[in-house]
């Protein structure tokens, strides 16, 4: 048997302070009485605003895989580097842990937290009742785990700031970093649009609340 939601009893919580409150029945739009933003029983347009933010970065992804990411230029010459290029690079000189870090971060996280996404996004609109807690848990790990999707972003900044440093060497942000970063941001913003209270929509304990909003 399912426990009461807080949607079954009527009751909103507040995406600004977290309050939790009831609503008076006559109020055609529900304020939260602490901090007066408007009160929603799900967030508005959940699932089309975080599909939305979500194929925008499946395109945004090649050109930040593909393109390079930074240039290098010195008496030698010059070099562009893509964020593979540069993973092989720490691998043939002896930096392993360095390339795994890299690699890790910058393409494994990015791409599972897109595949994640989208089976969390697919799960709703299936209505699927399976494993709630697993999804939820699911949810929350990518909020975690998106701040390290910057690592390549923070590594071509620091290379920036210290080779600029010296006269006869120079390295610039190419258009990959740009896509890179995109991606980064997108995905974190389609995280914070998709509503994780939709999951338990379809398992029978939370009233009458709508999963496709």
């Amino acid at each position: 048997m399912h426990p009461h939601s807080a949607a079954a009893l009527g009751l909103y919580a507040c995406h600004t302070c977290a309050l939790v409150s009831q609503p008076h029945a006559a109020d055609e739009i529900a304020h939260c009485p602490r901090c007066g933003s408007v009160l929603h029983r799900r967030k508005p347009e959940s699932v089309s605003r975080t599909w939305a933010l979500l194929i925008t970065a499946y395109i945004l992804i090649i050109p930040a895989n593909v393109l390079p990411i930074m240039q290098t230029g010195s008496l030698f010459g010059s070099q562009r580097d893509t964020i593979l290029s540069g993973v092989l690079y720490l691998w043939s000189s002896g930096s392993w842990a360095l390339a795994l870090l890299v690699f890790f971060a910058s393409v494994i996280v990015p791409i599972a937290k897109l595949v994640a996404l989208t089976y969390l996004l697919l799960s709703v609109q299936q209505q699927s009742p399976r494993n709630p807690q697993r999804r939820t848990k699911l949810y929350h790990l990518l909020k975690f785990i998106g701040r390290w999707s910057m690592l390549d972003i923070y590594v071509v900044t620091l290379l920036v700031a210290l080779v600029q440093l010296q006269s006869l060497a120079t390295i610039q942000a190419a258009p990959g970093a740009v896509a890179f970063g995109a991606v980064v941001v997108i995905t974190m913003f389609a995280s914070m649009t998709f509503d994780p209270r939709m999951i338990w929509d379809s398992t029978g304990g939370h009233g009458n609340g709508n999963n496709t909003q």
